[in-house]
């Protein structure tokens, strides 16, 4: 029977919305201290064990798309996160840090990183004319994930408890994520569209031909510098994700209250980031949307520094939101112009562990100079500085492409 690429695609966005939830781990962060007792640094630390197995996992689980295919790794992380946020009830219920370590942290991280590069390297193969639109789709749901999960999370907590919350929410996640990953397969020849009318604006080495196996494509240069411009992004963007609040106030006088609601604003510029920038990528190519996405970190890091006021402020973060957003949807569509779509999902899966470091970078780099000079400048300014790196790097790509393509050419 024929597939709807329609369909693989509404059910990737209903498989990022269940794991998406990961980022309203602050909703739940109050009422476990004040059930179990434990530090706040301590509940924290199960967020970010979560993110750093996220982006290890993703490594081999994206060999694994490949080898079994996404409905395979879609139903183990049906398992795997249902079970861990189920677990993390458990854990509360018995007050054992290490049990929340390991369901929350390791089990659901793992499931996380499985069920994260499920979706994207398959809908991209079913959508070669518009690969940018397609995965800003699916990563869309990731980020507006934690605007669904958080009122329904607070509203449960309130009616039955902190566990048995999370008891019911890791069942509704394994049934809509299992259901979800019967229909996320890939495509036959014969059903993927053709492309002699997309608009593609990008030289690469996959459009001249050569289809690269994971292997490959992890000894090239273009590949180490897509993993730092995605690192880059990342550890600017998590770092003022983490600090936002604070931030505000420290920096231009805003009130908490007024500094919530920026929060909750720049949290859908986040998630619409993934799309509008992935769409445009179609239109202006990879390479340069990667390109504007740093030019516009660079002003907007700028301003922040210039001009302390409360607007100010927050319309800057909420464009550099967006380009955080942007990083993670516009980066499977890069990967699959440089390096064809062969083994995308393996790809995919080994430059997410750039996620993984910047995951611990960002936060921590953000919080020590803080902590150590009393102000955030220079943290901003270090961000400008590895901006223009990135900047660099986003150039530099470019002659590597033209590069590889006369060398094909001349063996040719």
């Amino acid at each position: 029977m024929k597939k709807n690429r329609n369909v693989v695609a509404f059910a990737g966005v209903m498989f990022h919305l269940m794991i998406g939830s990961v980022y309203a781990w602050s909703v739940f962060s109050k009422p476990i201290i004040a059930q179990t007792h434990w530090s706040e640094a301590s509940v924290s630390f199960a967020f970010s064990l979560a993110i750093f197995c996220l982006g290890m996992s993703a490594a081999f689980m994206g060999k694994a798309v490949e080898k079994f295919g996404p409905t395979v790794t879609g139903t183990i992380s049906s398992i795997l996160f249902g079970s861990g946020i189920a677990l993390t009830g458990l854990a509360i219920h018995l007050h054992s840090l290490i049990l929340l370590y390991l369901g929350y942290g390791v089990i659901g991280g793992i499931g996380l990183g499985a069920g994260y590069v499920t979706p994207v390297s398959t809908i991209i193969k079913w959508f070669p004319d518009r690969r940018g639109l397609a995965t800003g789709l699916a990563i869309m749901g990731f980020g507006f994930a934690a605007l669904l999960t958080s009122p329904i999370a607070q509203a449960l907590i309130k009616a039955v408890g902190i566990v048995k919350t999370f008891y019911i929410l890791g069942l509704v996640y394994f049934i809509v994520m299992i259901i979800s990953a019967q229909f996320i397969k890939r495509p036959n020849e014969n059903e993927i569209p053709k492309v002699e009318n997309a608009k593609t604006t990008i030289k690469s080495t996959f459009l001249d031909g050569k289809q690269f196996t994971a292997n490959e494509a992890v000894k090239t240069r273009s590949f180490r510098l897509l993993w730092l411009m995605f690192f880059i992004n990342i550890t600017c963007g998590i770092g003022l994700v983490s600090a936002a609040s604070p931030m505000a106030q420290s920096m231009t006088g805003m009130s908490v209250a007024k500094a919530a609601v920026m929060v909750g604003i720049i949290g859908l510029f986040n998630g619409f980031g993934r799309l509008v920038w992935a769409t445009l990528s179609d239109y202006i190519g990879r390479p340069n949307t990667f390109s504007l996405i740093f030019i516009v970190d660079i002003l907007m890091l700028g301003l922040m520094l210039i001009f302390k006021l409360p607007f100010v402020f927050t319309i800057a973060l909420c464009l550099l939101l967006s380009c955080y957003g942007a990083g993670f949807s516009v980066i499977p569509a890069y990967l699959g112009d440089v390096f064809g779509t062969k083994e995308l999902g393996a790809i995919h899966g080994y430059v997410l562990t750039a996620w993984a470091v910047a995951g611990m970078v960002g936060p921590v780099l953000l919080s020590v100079t803080h902590e150590l000079l009393h102000t955030y400048t220079v943290t901003i300014i270090a961000f400008i500085i590895i901006d223009v790196i990135a900047l660099f790097f986003s150039y530099r790509i470019r002659k590597d492409f033209v590069r590889e393509i006369r060398n094909l050419k001349q063996e040719a």
